[in-house]
């Protein structure tokens, strides 16, 4: 389809009415505003305006402001009409939803009506693929079919969420670039989930060597996501996933099991949950709540709180005993909350430890907003929303990515976890959809591996009649995204398009599905382990074989074109998915119950000789689009898989 999100109504005019834009003609821009509009409403609309400006600089025309006399035969008219927000808002939390417009094109130029400077930046982003989809040189100039498109979106906040905690820190430039995509399928809102990357003036032993995101820069990137009519939202795990901080022994003390706790997130034991009955694990969330919160201009905070998978199994056993376990853990979230507040922002929070207990459900705060997280494509939404709506309080559904735990990626399940998520949010009335994407174990997955699902998930957003359609209709073959994420998501660079659809795909070829995650990605991670376990029995020698041939074709089709840092992060994928392949052959060959440190001598030898040499060729693709820090303990996933090989 030629736009994404698909609009409610798309009417294409009589071909004699073709907009035709001639070359460098100015375009004149006319604008009216209903009602005496207060000063962020003024800034909020010349960001509007910006942003059209950006949209026909790529057909080459200027946008002029409409003045007496500035006309001419090929000056082309835009006009821009945005009406009153309309009454007060119900809620303190002050995000524009109204995004419906009008947008048309014709012999008359442009005219886009809108109910806010919003609805008029998302017309903007529909004209920019109307252009580039339908837009054709002639004789004339560039010529565009006229047409007419009415729309609105379902989901109020469509938002992505991006893991820069595991290893894998954005570069800006990245960064920004991924925002603009996301303004473009119509997403508002961003969070970056932290743990340990926020450079805290006072703490920096958690962070040296993280490579994370400074004051500044995220001043830099709030402001470039308001622009953008993004919401650049503050996220900082508060309760479980603490690992990073309590490692340290001026941290430790707060930690429900200082000792050491074998949690999922690490091969070693180490601490990993706050401890809830400490006062002054508050003091310190008061210090970074108090140093994080002022550079971001939303009113929002994701504080976390999911998987306190010890709480109970240390310092807090006799509260747990004499309270329970619920009751422990929704007297701290109540603290959490009531440090929220008094700093004015709205709290979120991962729902999954009150969906377990959802006698306690009821007794969370009435203003903060439970996140609603699951990312197989047969998740229980539905029942798991139903229980949050029937408590009367907001909340999000939060689908995933799926390219985590893979090198490749999960495209089929993505789309199933994304297309329920949406139309079981939708109706059980969940106010806003938030697309995960992790990074679990290393984040070995390199960045385009999630864009196309987090282009197809912010679509499903604004349209959950598409969500339907993808939910209801046969399964998605590898064809089905290819025109899509190469027009909308790669830049026109179907070999990028064709091989990231590939990957995806791999897995239900090679061991699948396998749950949250890869078999491929498994063989790595679990190397320790022998293949007797379910997440390996559907793998064979045969499947292996015919995955490597696969690789191999998407090795020839990149080497077929000019690599780009794409190219080269896709091809470094190949090449360590094939190795994956050749493990799990050998083992297989050996018999399940065998362990890898028992393979014949020289086939460990050159299993663990070729993946130092993945490992080595790690940092090119990975400095294209990420930071130092991390890097090195990424690397060392591998060399440390090398070693179990080698003896070493």
């Amino acid at each position: 389809m030629s736009l994404w999100p698909p609009p409610r109504r798309v009417e294409v005019l009589d071909a004699a009415d073709s907009l035709v834009l001639p070359p460098g003609a100015p375009v004149a821009l006319h604008v009216t505003a209903a009602g005496a509009a207060p000063a962020e409403a003024s800034e909020e609309l010349e960001f509007a305006l910006a942003g059209l400006r950006r949209v026909l600089a790529t057909t080459g025309q200027q946008l002029l402001p409409a003045v007496a006399g500035n006309g001419s035969a090929d000056t082309i008219a835009c006009r821009v009409a945005v009406g009153s927000p309309g009454g007060e808002r119900a809620s303190r939390v002050d995000v524009p939803t109204n995004e419906s417009y009008r947008l048309r094109t014709g012999l008359d130029g442009i005219a886009i009506e809108a109910a806010t400077p919003t609805g008029a930046f998302r017309a903007a982003t529909t004209l920019k693929q109307w252009l580039n989809s339908r837009g054709r040189p002639a004789a004339a100039g560039f010529e565009v079919p006229a047409v007419q498109i009415e729309d609105r979106p379902d989901f109020p906040i469509r938002g992505a969420m991006l893991d820069v905690s595991r290893n894998r820190v954005p570069r800006m430039d990245y960064l920004k670039r991924l925002i603009d995509r996301l303004a473009d399928w119509k997403a508002n809102h961003l969070q970056l989930y932290v743990e340990h990357t926020y450079a805290y003036a006072d703490h920096e032993e958690v962070w040296r060597d993280a490579s994370p995101f400074t004051a500044g820069e995220i001043r830099e990137l709030d402001a470039w996501c308001r622009e953008r009519f993004i919401e650049l939202t503050p996220n900082q795990n508060s309760f479980g996933h603490f690992h990073r901080w309590l490692i340290h022994d001026r941290y430790r003390p707060l930690a429900e099991v200082p000792e050491g706790f074998q949690h999922p997130f690490s091969i070693d034991p180490e601490p990993f949950s706050l401890c809830a009955t400490d006062p002054r694990v508050l003091e310190l969330l008061t210090d970074l709540y108090d140093e994080l919160l002022p550079h971001f201009g939303s009113r929002r905070f994701n504080v976390g709180l999911d998987e306190t998978f010890d709480l109970g199994r240390g310092r807090s056993a006799e509260a747990c005993e004499e309270r329970g376990k619920p009751s422990v853990y929704l007297d701290f979230l109540r603290q959490v909350h009531d440090l929220v507040t008094e700093r004015d922002r709205q709290m979120l929070f991962w729902g999954d430890i009150i969906l377990e207990h959802p006698e306690v459900i009821d007794q969370v705060p009435e203003d903060a907003v439970a996140l609603c997280w699951g990312y197989e494509a047969r998740h229980p939404f539905e029942d798991q929303c139903a229980r949050l709506a029937a408590s009367g309080r907001e909340f999000w559904v939060c689908p995933g990515t799926s390219s985590w735990h893979s090198f490749g990626g999960r495209l089929q399940n993505a789309v199933g976890n994304l297309a329920l998520a949406a139309t079981a949010g939708s109706e059980a009335g969940a106010q806003g959809l938030l697309i995960t994407d992790w990074g679990d174990h290393g984040h070995l997955q390199p960045p385009p591996i999630a864009e196309l699902p987090l282009s197809i998930g912010a679509g499903f957003a604004w349209s959950v009649e598409t969500a339907r359609e993808a939910a209801s209709g046969p399964e998605r073959t590898e064809e089905a995204w290819l025109d899509h994420a190469a027009r909308l998501v790669y830049d026109g660079d179907e070999t990028l398009a064709r091989t990231v659809i590939d990957l995806g795909a791999i897995d239900l070829d090679c061991g699948g599905p396998a749950m949250n995650g890869t078999a491929l990605f498994y063989l790595l991670r679990f190397i320790d382990d022998d293949l007797t376990h379910r997440r390996f029995r559907r793998l064979t020698i045969g499947t292996l074989q015919r995955t490597y041939a696969r690789l191999a074709a998407s090795r020839d089709r990149l080497n077929e074109v000019e690599s780009d840092p794409n190219h080269a992060a896709l091809d470094w994928t190949c090449r360590m998915m094939t190795w994956c392949c050749q493990l799990g052959v050998a083992r297989l060959a050996a018999g399940r119950g065998l362990l890898a440190g028992q393979l014949p001598t020289k086939v460990r030898a050159t299993l663990g000789t070729d993946l130092r040499d993945i490992a080595g060729d790690l940092p090119d693709v990975w400095r294209a689009t990420s930071r130092e820090g991390g890097l090195r303990e990424s690397q060392d996933l591998l060399l440390r898989a090398a070693a179990v090989l080698d003896g070493s």
